[in-house]
């Protein structure tokens, strides 16, 4: 009987799809590669799996040492195993995605890649591997998941107006959405809460501040916006 060592194995890596919402923009975070393949290219940050690592324990890597953050709650979203998507040889990715809001965050990046940087999701460049179907998968994901679970909690700041939710959904989505049914069904769904605060500094007006309801039973989440 052979040996375990004996057996050719695929490497396994670790990629991610960062999302990022700022002034109603939908981004990804992506790395500009310093080295081949896709020398100069634009990657979702990556790594190989190491042999003591957990996958956890890998995503905390790669955000420290190729985007200079700290941890992100991370959600695994697929498994990649295309035998040709890696031209190194034979890799398996499982890939994991995080919403951010970046004004939080300040992007380095790490010594194995030119930059670090975000894109708007509507002007993406080419991508090397197979990470274009991974970030559609994400992106498809995403839009689905935002119908069932307030994402709004990692990309909103914590306390924003009706307004700014209903672009984030219109921005997320990309479809338009009527605003006195958005406002019906947000609400009715106790999603948010109103925070008894306005905004300031608006010219001739001064909308509510909402925050998310952190104590909604997210398993019964669910809006319709259609």
């Amino acid at each position: 009987m052979k040996q375990f060592h004996e057996y050719r194995n695929p490497a396994l890596a670790i990629d991610l799809v960062v999302f990022g919402y700022h002034e109603n923009m939908l981004s990804v975070l992506l790395l500009n590669r310093n080295e081949e393949p896709f020398k100069n290219g634009w990657t979702l940050p990556g790594a190989f799996l190491q042999m003591e690592e957990r996958f956890l324990e890998a995503c905390g890597r790669i955000l420290k040492t190729k985007l200079g953050i700290g941890r992100l709650f991370l959600e695994q979203l697929y498994s990649f195993d295309e035998p040709d998507r890696d031209p190194r040889g034979r890799v398996i990715s499982v890939t994991y995605f995080a919403l951010v809001n970046p004004g939080k965050f300040e992007i380095a990046a790490g010594k194995m890649a030119n930059d670090a940087s975000w894109h708007d999701v509507k002007k993406m460049p080419e991508l090397g591997f197979d990470h274009k179907d991974i970030f559609r998968k994400a992106l498809e994901r995403l839009r689905s998941k935002i119908l069932y679970f307030p994402v709004g909690f990692e990309l909103l700041d914590d306390m924003f107006t009706m307004t700014e939710l209903h672009e984030l959904y219109e921005c997320i989505l990309d479809i338009s959405i009527d605003r006195r049914n958005f406002r019906r069904k947000i609400l009715d769904s106790e999603y948010i809460v109103d925070t008894g605060l306005k905004r300031e500094g608006l010219r001739n007006r001064h909308p509510s501040l909402y925050k998310f309801n952190k104590k909604l039973k997210q398993n019964n989440f669910h809006l319709n916006v259609s």
